[in-house]
Parts: C-alpha cells; structure tokens; sequence
C-alpha cells in the first residue's frame, strides 16, 4: 500500500511562542541543589532517587527553598475511530460512561487524589458525546472523536492545534492559580493503539513489539490490533522505520484528542516551570511528541511509574527519563502518577527539613 503525502504540521503562532519560552534547567541551581543534598546527614546518594526528584525539582523550579503548592491531576479524555477495527476489549460508550464516574468522584483517580490531597480536573477534548454545560467538566471538545487512523488522518491540522492549545492553555491557568506541581492522566477506549503507532513511529520498534493487551484483550486480538496499527503506520508514513517521521504529523495521524492536549500541556507547564509526573503509557506517548519538539521539556518532567504496556519502557529509554514506581499497573486515568506526588512531597521535605553535618554536628566521611 502506497503511503499518504503529507506535509509537517504548522503550529500556530501562540502555540510556537509557548514553546520559544521554554527553557532549559539551570545548570547553577542543579549544582547548588546537588550540593545542599550532599551536605545533609547521611551518606552521599543514600536516598536514591529521591534525591534526584529532589535536585531535579528545585532545579526546575528554581526556588530554593523549594514549595509544592496546589497539586492537581489533569484527566484529558476523547474518543478514537480506531476502535471500529475490533482492537479494544470494551465499546467507545465507555469513555463518557468513565468520564460521569470521574466527576462523580467514584473512579480510582478520585480515590488516589483524595489520598493524596490533590484536585481532579476532568477535561472533555474529544468524547463522542454532548455532555450536561451544568456538569464541572472542563468542555473544551475539539471534535467528537478522532477519524479513524486505519483509514484516513486522526486529525486535521487545525484540529491538532486546537486539542494542543487545550492543555497549553490549562497549563498557563494552573500557574494563574500558584500551582508548582500536577499530574496528568487520560481516558479514551482505543488510546494504546495510538499510543502503540507513536511509540513505533517515533522509536522505529517494532509495532508487535510494542503493543499490549490495553484493557485486558486477549492474545488473538492484541496480534489482530499489531496488524491493524502496523498496517496503519505504513498508510500513512510507508517506511516509517527507516525514514523516522516528523513527530507532528505522527500525533495528527495516528495520535488521539486527548494525547495532543497531554503534549499541549507538558509544553505549557515547562514554560510556566511546572512539573509534570505523567502517568502510563499513553501519558508518556504525549510527554514524547512534546520533547522531540521541545527537548527542554525533559528536565520539568517526573515519569510516576512503569505500566505493564511493553511499549511504555522503550518510549521512557528513548526519552531518557526514569520510572519513580514500578506496580505493574495499566489503568491509565493519572492514577500512577497522582500516587508518586507523596514521593515527591518527601524528596521536597528531604531537601528542606533534613540537618547538614554542620548544623546538626555530625562527623562527615573521611575522604577516599
């Protein structure tokens, strides 16, 4: 099969500004945060990754001393015409039927965001459904649901900017709200195949690879959703492993709604200097198209755990980024990363509260 010609994806002008704005870490403020960390009282590198959470937060932040203010998890949910392939266990009617159970409090997130003291923001970008305007959802719909990818585009153009708009967007009214530290989770039937052809097209591994059993499929039809994104893959790119394509246009073509709102947002927090902990698999599939095109984004983000989605290791490898949690989890929704902000919290009060030898007059080391 022949593949489409597509052209790279133009970004709007205040999308590409937003992205201008970001920087990259300070080495100085990783220096002195990495110092202050050696001088507390224990051995050097004692607390593992804490201390890099640590170091990398107050770097990123670049407050010191360091404040987590306001957390909060940002649920982003949509549709994909992918589904009418047969490569999900359950029908599409589940994302809004989810969607009502996360804003009436009952879902897993909501269980872990009380846990952890952390609000849930619930955000329509795609759901194929109209939603009561009264209901706390965020109604920020680009369109019902994405087309389906085995056949044609995910999204147009301009659709792929508005859904990166919609987190851009959230991302600057959280800072507007003094937050330094949020989540970010999902929710759409269908969203590991995309988030399967983004890790393939963006990695060049192999679809087969790459793809899991999602909501709990069964081996046949996981083979059955391999061919469908692999032959999806070729429509679209041709020799996509080979010919690496433009990162864009991977999340326009075979990408969700929800996901180009989850780039949208790790891109607006970084300019905003928020920290982002991302979730699962299809978290990080967005987390990926915002740092191949703004690699500075890297250093403001925090990966909660590693899923039980193949695919979800070799995309965090490639992205050079270490899972905090490892609990063999799969749900998506933000619950892995929503369940890391304790962890956090303890390497910020690590950081804040723990005695330096001089202070508290303990004896340092002996050199060699």
């Amino acid at each position: 099969m022949e593949a489409e010609l597509t052209m790279p994806v133009q970004l709007d002008a205040d999308l590409l500004q937003t992205i201008a704005a970001i920087r990259d870490v300070d080495d100085a403020y990783l220096q002195r945060a990495q110092q202050r960390l050696d001088s507390l009282t224990k051995p050097l590198g004692s607390l593992g990754q804490l201390e890099t959470v640590a170091a990398q937060y107050v770097a990123w932040r670049e407050e010191d001393p360091p404040r987590i203010c306001r957390k909060a998890v940002y649920v982003f949910a949509g549709d994909h015409g992918i589904t009418d392939e047969g490569v999900s266990a359950y029908p599409r009617e589940v994302t809004p039927q989810m969607v009502q159970n996360f804003l009436n409090g009952g879902a897993a997130i909501n269980v872990l965001a009380r846990q952890t003291g952390s609000d849930v923001v619930v955000v329509d970008v795609g759901v194929d459904t109209e939603f009561d305007r009264t209901s706390p959802l965020l109604h920020r719909k680009v369109r019902r649901g994405t087309r389906n990818f085995a056949r044609e585009a995910a999204m147009t153009p301009e659709e792929l900017n508005a859904a990166i708009r919609v987190g851009m967007q959230l991302a600057e009214q959280a800072s507007a709200e003094g937050r330094t530290l949020i989540a970010l989770g999902e929710m759409g039937i269908g969203n590991t195949s995309s988030a399967s052809a983004i890790t393939s097209a963006l990695t060049g591994g192999p679809v087969s690879g790459l793809t899991g059993l999602g909501t709990g499929i069964q081996q046949e039809r996981r083979e059955h959703k391999a061919a469908v994104i692999e032959k999806a893959l070729r429509l679209h790119f041709g020799d996509y492993r080979s010919i690496k394509p433009e990162p864009l246009e991977v999340l326009r073509c075979v990408g969700g709604l929800e996901i180009a709102a989850i780039t949208g947002a790790v891109l607006g927090a970084a300019a905003h200097r928020i920290a982002v902990v991302i979730d699962g698999f299809i978290c990080t599939a967005g987390a990926a198209v915002a740092c191949a095109i703004a690699p500075n984004v890297r250093s403001g983000i925090i990966a909660g755990h590693l899923s039980q989605e193949p695919g979800h290791r070799v995309l965090l490898a490639s992205m050079g980024v270490k899972p905090v949690l490892q609990l063999d989890m799969r749900l998506g929704e933000g619950t892995g990363a929503v369940l890391t902000f304790p962890l956090v919290e303890a390497a910020v009060r690590i950081y804040n509260e723990m005695a330096t030898f001089q202070s508290a007059g303990v004896s340092e080391a002996s050199k060699g």
